[in-house]
């Protein structure tokens, strides 16, 4: 029966000598011994003679085992007859263990897709993204790696790694034609096959510091980005190792794939980083300081602690000298973040564009509120406008409310007193009134312009009450004498107590000081004419 089975069969002895066997394992091992495979003395393979004499219970068979002859797997299932002797069937699973060790590859492969994507979208920062590239391909690729990103003029930034070291990186001047299709894989091109490019002409740039031993294979492929080339992978092994295969180019090509996403999405946001730090450099509240003898001080919360921009805004433009005038506003756009910063931004514009007519103040929110009322822009804003002049060791304020709340001023004595100023908010109607009030600070005194999400933080005991102006006044009540600075973060700090952790408006102030000490800490002489104050020492 077994000699006509169609599988080799083998009949061995208690001995482990082959006493009988099938045309098919005669030719089998006809061929192991052609090829030079080294069998026993029994004409048995090691690994099968080794199963053979394995103790094991008479009355049982023996499990099946696997090997090699000729380069072919088998598994050797036993079967034991009547004389003690024991047939050895083997049947071929070369493909099958093919087919399972090209499935553990693909998962391999697949999960070190994943762990790629994984490690290189959990950040958008460039540098970080050509790093985590080059390690992980000359860890689990080849045994160096280089990133080369896209020319910067005539430079490109270098990413080298090398198999479990460190990484390095460099900006150069280099020429991508000495790498045999770097130049056209940087423009997108699909990569030349591995075969085609002679490791001995590869320039030592392309080479990472260090590396030991000669080239015997290198992989060129692009990395490629969101409709433009994210920049070239260059694979590196060394000459004892085996050639990359023509899998491991496809698989590397997979990785590149990955890689240059990543690598895309990390420019494109850099690039948008860097374009919306530029708008917002404009956007952003100015620092504020003493001018011509007076002190400013401002601080503004956006109502979402993540934004930077929004509604409320304030700008202090000085004089060209002492004997002129410092022009002040404090904003409150309707609504609140992106869409009301860009609404802010253009207020700011127009009104600095005005500054020529910043003594008229009702001139100037009239040419506002007619740019406003052109616009696209449907929302409206209230401000408040103050000129500022220091003389004679006072400071003169005109202020002029748009439909905003009044200054309150905080005199020496703790006094607390409303501005008698009032008028429309702009870009609503077509006419603007406004009422402006004159007003003198002596030394020690302060004028606060605030927007209305201070008094409307909502908050307390309960988290339902506003904090509203009379809190605001009180807390004011002790701010006498005391420098800009510390009264817009008292201010403010009180404010953020009654919130909690609720949600609130755009909150700003702007605090105007006479200095209770005088000028840079001098003593301040008469000043009628407007002149420059002169200065002795205390």
């Amino acid at each position: 029966m077994w000699n006509d089975a169609p599988c080799p069969v083998l009949v061995v002895d208690a001995d482990g000598d082959v006493i009988g066997s099938n045309e098919g394992a005669r030719r089998l091992f006809a061929h192991a011994e052609e090829v030079g495979e080294g069998l026993t003395a029994g004409g048995l393979p090691h690994w099968l003679a080794r199963a053979h004499h394995r103790p094991h219970p008479a009355a049982a068979p023996q499990e099946a085992v696997s090997g090699t002859v000729a380069g072919r797997t088998f598994a050797a299932h036993p079967s034991r007859i009547e004389n003690g002797d024991v047939v050895w069937w083997l049947v071929e699973d070369t493909d099958l263990r093919r087919a399972e060790q090209e499935l553990r590859h693909e998962r391999e492969r697949a999960a070190l897709l994943a762990d790629v994507s994984g490690a290189l979208l959990s950040s958008l920062n460039l540098e970080r993204c050509a790093e985590v590239t080059a390690r992980m391909a000359a860890d689990h690729l080849a045994d160096a790696a280089v990133v080369v990103a896209p020319a910067q003029g005539r430079r490109h930034a270098l990413t080298y790694a090398q198999g479990g070291g460190g990484i390095t990186r460099t900006v150069a001047s280099i020429d991508p034609r000495t790498v045999p299709g770097l130049a056209e894989a940087l423009q997108g091109f699909p990569p030349v096959p591995a075969r085609w490019i002679d490791p001995d002409d590869i320039p030592d740039w392309s080479v990472p510091p260090g590396f030991a031993g000669p080239i015997g294979s290198v992989i060129v492929t692009p990395l490629p980005g969101h409709g433009v080339p994210a920049g070239v992978l260059i694979l590196l092994r060394a000459s004892t190792h085996r050639a990359f295969t023509d899998g491991e180019e496809v698989f590397a090509r997979l990785f590149a794939a990955r890689a240059g996403a990543a690598l895309s999405a990390a420019r494109l946001y850099a690039e948008q980083a860097s374009i919306t730090t530029t708008l917002l450099r404009e956007l952003l509240p100015p620092r504020l300081e003493r001018v011509h003898g007076v002190e400013y001080a401002g601080v503004y919360r956006t109502s979402q602690d993540h934004e930077r921009v929004g509604g409320d805004f304030y700008d202090v433009h000085p004089g060209a000298d002492a004997s002129r005038e410092t022009f002040v506003v404090l904003g409150d756009v309707a609504g609140k973040g992106l869409e009301a910063a860009v609404l802010t931004g253009k207020i700011r514009s127009v009104l600095h564009a005005l500054l020529p007519l910043s003594g008229d103040h009702q001139q100037v929110l009239v040419l506002l509120n007619d740019a406003l009322m052109n616009s696209h822009h449907t929302r409206f804003a209230t401000l408040v406008l103050a000129s500022v002049r220091r003389s004679a060791g006072q400071v003169l304020l005109r202020l002029t409310s748009a439909g905003h709340l009044p200054p309150l001023i905080v005199r020496a004595d703790g006094r607390v007193e409303e501005a008698a100023t009032g008028g429309t908010l702009v870009g609503a109607l077509p006419d603007v009134r406004t009422r402006s009030v004159d007003v003198v600070l002596a030394p020690g005194e302060t004028c606060l312009l605030y927007t209305d999400g201070i008094t409307e933080a909502r908050g307390g005991p309960l988290g339902d009450d506003f904090y509203g102006e009379e809190r605001l006044r009180e807390a004011l009540r002790e701010c006498a004498r005391m420098p800009a600075e510390a009264v817009v973060e008292r201010v403010q700090m009180l404010a953020a107590q009654w919130l909690g952790g609720g949600r609130h408006d755009d909150m700003a102030t702007l605090a105007i000081t006479n200095p209770a000490g005088g000028v840079d800490g001098f003593a301040v002489a008469d000043d009628r004419e407007g002149r420059e104050p002169c200065r002795r020492e205390p």
